[in-house]
């Protein structure tokens, strides 16, 4: 510790020193100054006026307009870092931020069509659907591990296959068969509540952004019943289930132990094939034949292109995951008092999901490539309704998974990831990122201490981006990183001696901030280590107050 100490005192310095201006652009919304008017800064910010280049565009520019704001856009290097780490989690390398500057006319939407290609693309994603979907090994009860591993594996090979969402909400509500091996039907054992009504509000907060505790109860009784005939089917595998269509309820008779959803044997099971009365979120009713399993029907009823559900919430929850907040917010918060901040926007969001025939890769390109995304990130507005309406890029701290995975990219160490159930599954290779990782239980203490989703209510609002003083100490001063430092391979190479002070310089800021150094940085630089005692500890000082700077901390 003692020797943490003794070089933090000179990396804050230079921190100061070498990331003033950058801090000023960067710093969270809260420490802005108050100006409605300030001049292009050519660092981080682009002279080129931004133009409607679509529907979406012209929606929040028309919005923006009635505040009084003019848009800004951002730099090439600030978009090329931006695009990176939200379409694949992951910080380009000196490489190809290189590549991407020297790219000719239309790099950025030749970028994206490059990043929507990655493997990564389909991790990163596969992490936030993770969340969503609660992909978590449990003790006892809900996913044992190879169960989780199944459920991870749908998901990231539907979004790498780019699966329309009308499918794949459809799998996942009518699949039938074992939890080990066929994927999605572990939506219906990823929950704590496997009554009809539990299930239901499963699928409503899933696939309709609606949180059925709002809801009056009749609407939620009705569309439980469209879940009352799921069945859970032990099998002489240890932990494995089938989940099945059941209109008989015979496995609940048979009261096969505690897994078994209560409630179901509430009433004596129908000794005749009857119909079944189900009552839409929307209040329709309809009389399910004895012959159709309910499940079914009510996936007809949400994937229709009408439906005023279905569409516009995978849609405000992509643009919430790209921009940082939902043109409903929080995304999966949908309901008649919680109106959308602009209206019009929402519906572009929505039609284009349609026309696209809800091709999520589509989406993804249309959003990116707008002028909206690439807006700078220094705000010009302390209106609330400024950040509502999507005036500049919002600045939030990076996800857990993607700032460990920058730091280990970085220094070219790897971390190692433990669960607490000792399961061959549960031990994974020690350079698997952070964002790759299948199962929620498999975690770090990094990990838990940077508010990583504990994957238990598939809420957004789960995992936390809000920094801790806590998480501080653990970037400016703790042995953790300290070590990855020192003996980082990637950073000794950057370090190399027989390299020169400026080439050093330089692929240290590309490395880590995705920019060259500024002259002000490269003067401040220089005058601090002219000193001896500097020199022998510009290894581990400059590297670590560019990590510990908001510029690297947080997407901007």
């Amino acid at each position: 510790m003692a020797t943490t100490t003794s070089r933090l005192v000179p990396a804050v310095i230079l921190l100061v020193v070498s990331i003033g201006q950058a801090a000023a652009q960067t710093a969270p919304p809260e420490s802005r100054a108050r100006a409605h008017r300030r001049p292009i800064d050519p660092l981080y910010e682009s002279v080129r006026k931004p133009e409607p280049a679509g529907p979406i565009d012209r929606a929040v520019f028309a919005r923006l307009a009635e505040l009084g704001i003019e848009p800004v856009l951002c730099s090439d290097t600030v978009f090329v870092r931006r695009a990176y780490l939200d379409v694949i989690g992951t910080l380009p390398t000196a490489a190809e931020v290189r590549h991407f500057l020297n790219d000719s006319t239309h790099r950025r939407a030749a970028l994206i069509d490059r990043l929507l290609e990655r493997d990564e693309f389909a991790a990163y994603q596969a992490m936030r659907w993770g969340d969503v979907l609660r992909i978590k090994a449990e003790f006892p009860v809900n996913l044992w591990p190879n169960a989780a591993q199944a459920y991870h594996r749908w998901v990231r090979e539907s979004i790498a296959a780019n699966k329309p969402y009308d499918r794949f909400a459809r799998e996942l509500l009518t699949s039938s068969g074992s939890n080990f091996r066929v994927g999605p039907v572990n939506f219906y054992r990823a929950v704590q509540n496997r009554t009809p009504e539990g299930l239901a509000s499963a699928a409503a907060l899933t696939l309709m952004g609606a949180r059925t505790d709002a809801w009056p109860p009749g609407r939620l009784r009705g569309m439980a019943a469209f879940f009352s005939q799921v069945g859970y089917k032990p099998t002489r595998e240890w932990k494995e289930q089938c989940v099945v269509w059941d209109p008989f309820h015979t496995l609940a008779r048979a009261a096969a132990g505690d897994e078994m959803p209560r409630g179901f044997d509430d009433e004596p099971p129908p000794l005749v094939p009857q119909p079944l009365v189900a009552v839409f979120p929307d209040g329709k009713a309809v009389t399910i034949p004895p012959d159709r399993d309910p499940r079914e029907v009510f996936a007809d009823w949400l994937v229709r292109p009408e439906n005023p559900w279905f569409a516009r919430a995978i849609a405000n929850r992509i643009w919430s995951w790209l921009l940082g907040r939902g043109v409903v917010h929080e995304p999966d918060d949908f309901r008649d008092d919680n109106p959308p901040s602009n209206p019009e926007l929402l519906a572009c969001l929505e039609r284009a999901m349609i026309d696209g025939h809800f091709d999520l890769k589509r989406f993804y390109r249309t959003v990116l490539n707008s002028q909206t995304y690439q807006l700078s990130s220094i705000s010009r507005s302390d209106d609330p309704a400024a950040a509502a309406n999507f005036a500049s890029y919002p600045v939030r701290r990076l996800d857990a998974e993607v700032l460990i995975d920058a730091i280990n990219k970085v220094t070219g160490t790897a971390e190692l990831y433990t669960s607490p159930i000792p399961e061959p599954f549960t031990y994974i290779p020690r350079d698997m990122p952070a964002i790759a990782i299948a199962d929620g239980s498999i975690t770090s203490p990094f990990l838990t201490l940077f508010g990583r989703s504990a994957r238990a209510t598939g809420l957004e609002g789960e995992r936390k981006s809000r920094t801790m003083p806590s998480q501080w100490l653990e970037t400016l001063n703790s042995t953790h990183i300290q070590r990855k430092l020192e003996d980082g391979p990637a950073l000794k190479a950057i370090l190399a001696p027989d390299r020169r002070p400026a080439e050093v310089v330089a692929d240290l800021y590309m490395t880590i901030l995705s920019r060259p150094p500024i002259a002000a940085e490269k003067k401040a630089i220089a005058a601090y280590f002219r000193s001896p005692e500097a020199r022998a500890t510009l290894a581990v000082d400059l590297p670590w107050a560019l990590i510990n700077s908001y510029e690297f901390l947080y997407r901007h």
